[in-house]
């Protein structure tokens, strides 16, 4: 079984930054693709960054220049960068992974974490 974990959500002001993480964690092979969604209340999920165990990232427009997505694959580890965040940045942020635990790929998700953006 794989766990992803996230952390670094909260309350920020409008032009703040926070900075999420997701460990992964458990019977972890290899790790493909790692992402980062969020969901605002009556909204559907969306995408809002993605980033391949080459380094190759692909952002959602509405965060294009301001957030950063990497990852630590020594560590299992994702990161999304949030600069200059706007209150439509408001929402539960989801990390998600493709884990391989050596026979089978599988995608997994993580609880979320709120961001709240208000002054």
């Amino acid at each position: 079984q794989v766990q992803l974990v996230e952390s670094g959500g909260g309350l920020v002001q409008p032009g703040g930054s926070l900075r999420l993480s997701c460990a992964a964690s458990g019977s972890i092979f290899s790790i493909n693709d790692m992402g980062w969604h969020r969901q605002a209340p009556g909204k559907q999920r969306e995408l809002v960054a993605v980033i391949s165990s080459r380094g190759t990232r692909h952002y959602a427009d509405s965060v294009k220049g301001r957030f950063t997505i990497s990852r630590d694959n020594a560590k299992n580890t994702l990161y999304l960068q949030m600069n200059s965040l706007k209150p439509e940045d408001t929402a539960v942020y989801y990390c998600n992974a493709d884990v391989s635990s050596g026979s089978s790929w599988f995608n997994y998700w993580g609880q979320g974490t709120q961001v709240t953006v208000s002054s």
